[in-house]
């Protein structure tokens, strides 16, 4: 947006809070706003920033990111989907999955093959997809909290216009890799942008509230310590992320963004694990009510919360780069350690092996 970080995050908050789509954890328009704007910034057309830019900052158009697929999660280079020339327009075929809001999203941010002879990092481009064009198809993925936030997408002979291709043909890994970099920044930049605020409050709402004399004096020192502990990591954490967010305003999304996003991903499970065994036996059902299959939402009561938590948490540590692969990033570019070994550098994508 052109604004200090504080700022950018304030203004982040009132358009979640006005946002004309339904409401999701996380807001919907975080992909639009942290992947999709600083795409269209650095890689769109005039007439592309001027188009979409206005509705993704209004909270009329959500967008999602069209990457993962059932052969390619975190060697997303490797992805199979097809796009083949035809005239101006460019014809799709294949299968996305973990699509995050895709069943609310008006705009995709697709990565797929044009070229199956070069080596697979090559062969790629990147193009805006209207996810209301013919033969898309979206279908729900339940999740164990009953939410569906991620989707299957099918592509079936989707025509797309030349023109909304982002960057150079076959350049669509450089595009990708500056959308992969802002996502992290906006998934590891995601908890309170204040002392003590957002998750670390609401531990300690349910350490206020615990039931007393439900542990003895050593289990009760011992979570005690535990909630100091993440009341710790979680203002490191918070300061970790401002510095990631500076990079990303000066237009140099670095390594930041991946150490916050492994540590965001790592300390908000061991939370929700410290504010369950807090609540002891209590954390074993959800309130009465709770729906199998909700479509937004979370239950409104403390110890509600922290039980949607616990559960939603476990995913973090997958969404958005698995912390195998945050790990492997910060070994490699930060540290300098030996990338792992790789058979398919210069094969030409079709003639790599696969399953």
């Amino acid at each position: 947006l052109g604004l200090s970080p504080k700022m950018n995050m304030v203004v982040f908050d009132e358009i979640s809070k006005h946002s004309k789509v339904v409401h999701t954890t996380p807001p919907a328009s975080i992909i639009g706003i942290g992947m999709g704007a600083p795409v269209v910034l650095t890689y769109g057309t005039e007439e592309m920033k001027k188009t979409l830019l206005p509705k993704i900052f209004s909270g009329e158009e959500v967008w999602c990111q069209l990457f993962s697929e059932p052969g390619a999660g975190s060697d997303v280079a490797g992805l199979s989907s097809l796009a083949v020339r035809d005239g101006d327009e460019w014809v799709v075929n294949g299968q996305k999955v973990w699509t995050t809001v895709a069943h609310l999203s008006r705009w995709g941010m697709l990565l797929t093959r044009t070229n199956p002879d070069v080596p697979k990092h090559d062969g790629l481009s990147y193009f805006l997809l209207d996810m209301q064009a013919p033969g898309v198809e979206v279908r729900p993925l339940y999740q164990i909290t009953g939410e569906a936030e991620f989707n299957e997408v099918f592509l079936n002979d989707v025509r797309i216009p030349h023109d909304r291709m982002l960057g150079q043909e076959g350049q669509g890994w450089r595009v990708a890799i500056t959308t992969l970099m802002n996502e992290r920044v906006a998934i590891g930049g995601g908890g309170s942008k204040r002392k003590g605020g957002g998750a670390t409050a609401q531990l300690l709402d349910v350490w206020r509230q615990r039931k007393k004399g439900a542990h003895s004096d050593a289990q009760e020192a011992m979570l005690r310590d535990r909630v100091t502990r993440s009341y710790m990591e979680n203002e490191l954490l918070r300061l970790t992320a401002q510095r990631a967010r500076a990079a990303q305003k000066a237009g140099n999304p670095g390594p930041e963004g991946s150490v916050a996003k492994l540590a965001q991903a790592e300390i908000n499970k061991r939370m929700w694990e410290t504010a369950i065994d807090i609540m002891g036996s209590d954390a074993l059902a959800f309130e009465a009510g709770y729906a199998l299959r909700q479509t937004a939402g979370t239950p409104d009561s403390v110890e509600g919360i922290a039980k949607y938590q616990f559960l939603r948490s476990r995913a973090n540590s997958i969404e958005g780069g698995t912390s195998e692969i945050m790990r492997n990033i910060l070994g490699e570019r930060v540290l300098g350690l030996p990338g792992e070994p790789r058979v398919d550098k210069e094969v030409p994508w079709k003639d790599v092996p696969r399953s």
